[in-house]
């Protein structure tokens, strides 16, 4: 009896690799090592819309300062979790880019600069509490998001952001039209810091391959530096501190267009989000349910009001950062909130992230397109899930990863589109995650074939003593 009284104990204290509280070196190594996956893609979007408006460079810092310290919050609630907000998982929140075309749209109409961003965050704010109180009722609708729509929607996401990598590999887009682009030494930092990446994780040492991505940045970074390719006088001229305050540019503006815009943006991070919160499930092991995805939504809608409120935008889990947690095998939320902290150190001072923002596009670039295409081998690990032998099914996966391909392929298609139309379909992400979603209700809903569900049955139970994911090992 007592050796089942200790068995018995034993059990119910075993904690799941999800909520396994790592030693503070490891929690700050792996932490610090999303957050340079995570920066440049989480900074870019801000620098992105602050240039199509036509911002000053203080503006701009400002509004790069406004985005990591949003950013780090967002991750703190989405991973650690308050009250029923939040899924508890190691999830990093950042700025969707989803929503660039529509908000940049909606700024130039509403005249540009900060006089722009006003009518952006009053769409931003609206949109993030429509998020939230439609959490509950979107997380019931994940019966109509069956494995073929979630496995094409994250292999829509990676194949998408792929070229973005490649784009960075290549020296960044900045320098397209430019001889530096593509350039024998730009493509050898890329493909030095993924060779040295790949021989990390095939050493097979855990430690190792767990920081794989923050030793390949290091090294790529470092070689650019002594060959002179790493600029770091930014640096210097970066101030120590800069708060961000609420409304730095004024009150918002409510209008209805940019509102009906900026809902649809959300609908497809919702869809997005409920996609990266099942991959997330499905790599840790950790069962999903509609609660896991009601929490990570109203996490996403009070990310996206408080992003409105200190001068950010609309956010989403960052599908590059689900790639570090299959790759580094460490599964902990703690650590992503330790991610959450330093983001949070990074928006307050200028200059540290300024030496962050530092990494060389190839660098980062060559890290990227493992990340990235992780992803995507996700979403084909989901489909696995569905019966693509199936014709319907077969369908949904090929058209919609067709219309994920438009946007980039035929520029033209969309330049001539109405303003308010491109603004919401002139996206990859977006393009196929409605037409996923489309033919799923056409094929699937509105007939009497039943729409299948994320079996969950055949995957191990979620008490760690079952064992890892195969091919994967926890961390130690």
């Amino acid at each position: 009896m007592a050796s089942a009284t200790r068995h018995s104990s034993r059990t119910s204290t075993t904690r799941h690799p999800v909520d396994e509280l790592l030693p503070f070196p490891r929690l700050a190594l792996y932490g610090f090592q999303h957050v340079l996956a995570f920066y440049a893609a989480a900074v870019i979007v801000p620098v992105l819309l602050g240039n199509a408006l036509g911002l000053t460079r203080q503006e701009l810092v400002h509004l790069i300062n406004a985005d990591l310290l949003t950013c780090g919050i967002a991750t703190i609630i989405q991973a650690l979790g308050v009250w029923r907000i939040g899924a508890r998982l190691p999830l990093v929140q950042g700025v969707t880019f989803t929503a660039v075309s529509p908000m940049v749209a909606i700024g130039l109409g509403a005249g540009g600069g900060t006089a722009g961003l006003l009518v952006v965050y009053g769409a931003v704010i609206t949109a993030g509490l429509a998020t939230f109180a439609f959490a509950p009722l979107f997380s019931r609708l994940v019966k109509y998001f069956p494995p073929v729509v979630i496995g094409t929607i994250l292999t829509v996401i990676g194949i998408t952001l792929i070229p973005v990598a490649l784009q960075d590999a290549a020296g960044g887009a900045h320098l397209m039209g430019t001889p530096a682009y593509g350039s024998t030494k730009n493509l050898a930092y890329a493909a030095g810091t993924l060779l040295l990446i790949l021989v990390l994780v095939r050493i097979g040492k855990p430690f190792l391959s767990s920081l794989a991505v923050l030793l390949g940045l290091l090294a790529g970074t470092t070689a650019a530096w002594l060959f002179g390719d790493a600029d770091f006088d930014a640096v210097g001229q970066a101030d120590w501190v800069g708060i961000t305050t609420p409304f730095h540019y004024g009150m918002p503006r409510f209008e209805l267009f940019p509102i009906l815009a900026m809902l649809v943006v959300m609908l497809i991070t919702m869809v997005e989000t409920t996609g990266d919160v099942y991959a997330i499930g499905e790599i840790t092991r950790k069962r999903v349910d509609a609660d896991t995805v009601a929490r990570a939504l109203r996490a996403d809608g009070a990310a996206t009001v408080l992003g409105g409120v200190l001068n950010s935008f609309p956010y989403v889990a960052f599908a590059e950062n689900i790639g570090i947690v299959r790759m580094s095998r460490v599964m902990s939320r703690y650590v992503v909130v330790a991610a959450g902290v330093f983001m949070i150190v990074l928006g307050l001072l200028p200059k540290a992230g300024s030496l962050v923002a530092s990494v060389p596009h190839p660098v980062l670039g060559g890290a990227a397109v493992s990340m990235f295409g992780i992803v995507a081998a996700v979403g084909i690990q989901i489909l696995g899930k569905a019966d693509l032998r199936e014709e319907r099914n077969t369908l949904i996966l090929a058209v919609s990863l067709g219309a994920a391909l438009l946007p980039g392929t035929v520029t033209p298609f969309f330049d001539r589109m109405p303003d308010d139309l491109r603004a919401v379909l002139n996206s990859g992400i977006t393009l196929g995650a409605l037409t996923a979603i489309g033919l799923n209700l056409l094929f699937n809903v509105f007939t009497t074939r039943s729409t299948m569900e994320i079996d969950w049955d055949d995957l191990e139970d979620d008490d760690p003593s079952a064992g890892p994911v195969p091919g994967m090992a926890t961390a130690r």
